[in-house]
């Protein structure tokens, strides 16, 4: 372990540990047992283990930051790091997120280590493929190497594609209020594209009425392909009658405004 962290690498696979070390299966998982009893490892996969600086040893385990990329190789799964981590990662204000989550085109289980909580988000293998591109990401560094996050545009198309895992609707309008103005609005109208034409139009929504024209306007293309009118809140099952406001429909947008969008100044 010492080597390990000696070549800047706190994490090790089962097979090398027994290959180092040359010790039969049951000595190898004794020995990985002490270990772990004495709070120096812990494991997030059968196979992938974390080796644990005193600074991580409060917690239970390091940043996922640290560790997402090479457990994701030893999984041989592509990924990107995604809604609110990354809406903080880009400089949202009010994106202090609980959780660490990770878009995969596969179904995995999330899971908890020392404090933290993983969540892994499904989106169809060949959408995820379409649009987890290089030139669509960006790479978070720590001490352990680079991770893929998802950049502006795509974290903002995330966040409004999968809003309920992102805050609700009016947590996606505070990160499109953040970050709006830094989106790249050709990226956005590629973008566009891949995504469903109403997560479309609620983002481009969302983007004026936050003020960020530019942006909103490279969406509003995408508008004509709509056949009807959504909601904006799809989680917001019937409309409440008597409410002023919720019954408003945004003619340019293709919405109807089924509840209120309030953010933070």
């Amino acid at each position: 372990m010492e080597d390990c962290l000696a070549h800047g690498r706190a994490y090790f696979l089962r097979e090398e540990a027994q290959a180092a070390l040359g010790l039969s299966s049951e000595a190898l998982s004794m020995a990985l047992m002490r270990q772990a009893g004495k709070n120096r490892l812990t494991s997030p996969r059968h196979g992938f283990y974390l080796i644990l600086r005193p600074e991580d040893r409060n917690i239970g385990a390091p940043d996922p930051a640290r560790w997402i990329d090479p457990l994701m190789k030893y999984l041989q799964l592509d990924y990107r790091i995604a809604l609110l981590r990354a809406a903080a990662f880009h400089g949202a204000s009010h994106q202090a997120s609980m959780v660490f989550q990770v878009i995969v085109p596969k179904q995995l289980r999330g899971f908890e280590i020392g404090r933290h909580r993983l969540e892994f988000v499904y989106q169809n293998a060949t959408a995820f493929a379409e649009v987890n591109r290089a030139d669509w990401l960006n790479s978070l560094k720590s001490d352990a190497g680079f991770a893929k996050v998802a950049g502006i545009e795509l974290t903002l198309f995330d966040c409004v594609r999968y809003f309920h895992r992102a805050g609700g609707i009016n947590g996606v309008a505070q990160i499109v209020k953040d970050l709006g103005a830094q989106a790249r609005a050709q990226r956005l109208a590629k973008l566009a594209a891949h995504y469903e034409n109403s997560s479309v139009r609620r983002l481009g929504y969302l983007l004026e009425r936050m003020r960020h024209v530019q942006q909103a306007d490279a969406l509003r293309p995408f508008v004509q392909k709509a056949k009807t009118a959504v909601p904006l809140d799809p989680s917001v099952k019937s409309l409440i009658e008597g409410l002023p406001g919720l019954h408003e429909k945004v003619t340019r947008w293709r919405l109807i405004l089924n509840e209120t969008i309030e953010a933070d100044a």
